[in-house]
């Protein structure tokens, strides 16, 4: 099975907010596409932000979202940020996931990227052996303050 891994476009809206849905990312509401619209235009103003989904057979199937950031630390290297990771329940387990981050990861790296960081709920322990099965590393500590 082929995984085809695009830049999301609007009209991919409804099915990504599907996809957050049927994952479990959705825990602090659903966006109606309305909304989401309004919010993926404003992530089109950034530079190197993009949301991306993941097909196959011309179906998408996984969605995540990228951001490749500018530092004045780290000698000026940029660094990626991955972000709302998320393959529908269906699709789990058959390379989606795998593709997405290698996409991601190599998009990092014809970036010039020194580093990838992405950050998981510390009870989501599958999520973290497959993470570590692609090469992360547990890093540091991550903090976060909830309004």
């Amino acid at each position: 099975m082929s995984v085809n891994v695009r830049e999301a476009t609007a009209k991919d809206l409804q099915l990504v907010l599907a996809i957050y849905k049927a994952a479990g990312l959705a825990s602090r509401g659903h966006l109606d596409v309305e909304e989401a619209t309004a919010i993926f235009a404003r992530i089109g103003n950034y530079p190197k932000y993009h949301v991306f989904v993941a097909e196959i057979s011309k179906e998408v199937v996984g969605t995540f979202a990228l951001l490749i950031m500018d530092n004045l630390a780290n000698g000026g290297l940029p660094s990626g940020v991955v972000e709302d990771v998320a393959v529908l329940p269906a699709f789990q387990g058959q390379g989606v996931g795998k593709a997405m981050m290698h996409f991601a990861m190599d998009r990092c790296k014809s970036n010039g990227c020194y580093k990838m960081m992405l950050s998981s709920n510390e009870i989501r322990t599958e999520a973290h052996r497959f993470y570590e099965g692609l090469g992360f590393k547990r890093h540091g500590f991550s903090y976060r303050v909830d309004w």
